[in-house]
């Protein structure tokens, strides 16, 4: 946003008070809540309510608006204002994420590859909500080095989606700050990462042709244009949403699964999933159902 219009935002509000920090509670939080369930699916619990002020406070001060309620209303204003909404929402969407960060659900990432290492079709995955796109080439790498050491030549490509467009032009760089090599190991560092600088890496060109980022809400993750995945890599972010909201996206997603395709969720986010084409995994420290198509079909079971 120029400064110009900066100004000019910062005018239509008027001479303005600062709201107080009681002043954000009640029918204000409600309504803050509702636009954003309704307009971008970002579900808001009550007790998160600080979090929720502080980032609202983090944009305003950058506009030069004082007043919730008229951020509120000038962000009703049709389409004016969609750069601010997009730079609204990377603040708050949370992007606290690093390379290989939940080694359970990587190790059965492995697993899941071996099963498939000699059959004809390509290996699909999905990385949903992946941020900055840690995640995504963690993924690769592992996908890549599973194929390399079993001599097959196997296709696969994995897609990453993301609210936040700012996480995602990171993503697409595939550059990162060294200090991202600590969740690295000393092998995928070698293979897979290039200094680009003193104080940065970025992501091999070859291992960055196998991925692909592109925006999805996930209000709208029923109408994603996704289908036969093997892989639907799903972590921490169906713990902000009711119940309700969890379910009917888990039930998206696994629509997209192929027969015999996994789920993998973060640990304690669907517990009891009323899905019939729905199997759990069992996998200490991990959460992840595969698909099926009869409910005789056993477990897969990891030692």
């Amino acid at each position: 946003m120029t400064n110009a219009a900066k100004r000019a935002w910062a005018e239509s509000a008027g001479s303005l008070q600062s709201d107080s920090a009681s002043d954000f509670g009640g029918l204000l939080f409600a309504q803050w809540r509702d636009l954003l369930d309704k307009r971008h699916g970002l579900y808001i619990a009550p007790e998160r309510r600080s979090f929720l002020s502080a980032g609202l406070r983090s944009r305003m001060r950058k506009i030069g608006v004082r007043s919730f309620s008229d951020y509120y209303d000038l962000l009703q204003n049709g389409n004016a204002h969609l750069q601010e909404w997009s730079l609204l929402i990377d603040v708050l969407t949370v992007h606290e994420t690093r390379f290989f960060r939940h080694e359970s659900s990587m190790e059965l990432v492995s697993d899941v590859v071996r099963e498939k290492l000699h059959r004809d079709q390509p290996f699909n995955v999905w990385s949903v909500g992946c941020a900055t796109g840690e995640e995504v080439y963690s993924l690769a790498m592992l996908l890549d080095a599973q194929f390399h050491r079993a001599g097959v030549q196997c296709l696969f490509g994995i897609t990453g989606t993301d609210i936040s467009l700012p996480a995602l032009r990171s993503a697409r760089s595939g550059i990162y700050a060294n200090k991202r090599l600590q969740g690295i190991g000393a092998e995928f560092r070698e293979k897979y990462c290039r200094a680009v600088s003193p104080k940065q890496f970025q992501v091999d060109e070859r291992l960055r042709r196998r991925v692909c980022f592109t925006h999805l809400n996930l209000r709208d993750v029923q109408d994603a244009p996704f289908s036969d995945i093997d892989l639907i890599y799903c972590q921490n972010l169906l713990i902000y949403m009711d119940r309700e909201k969890r379910i009917r996206i888990a039930n998206a997603l696994a629509d997209r699964l192929r027969p015999g395709g996994v789920l993998i969720l973060g640990p304690g986010e669907l517990l009891g999933w009323p899905n019939p084409h729905m199997e759990k995994i069992r996998c200490d420290d991990t959460l992840a159902y595969r698909r099926v198509e009869h409910s005789s079909v056993a477990l897969y079971e990891r030692n």
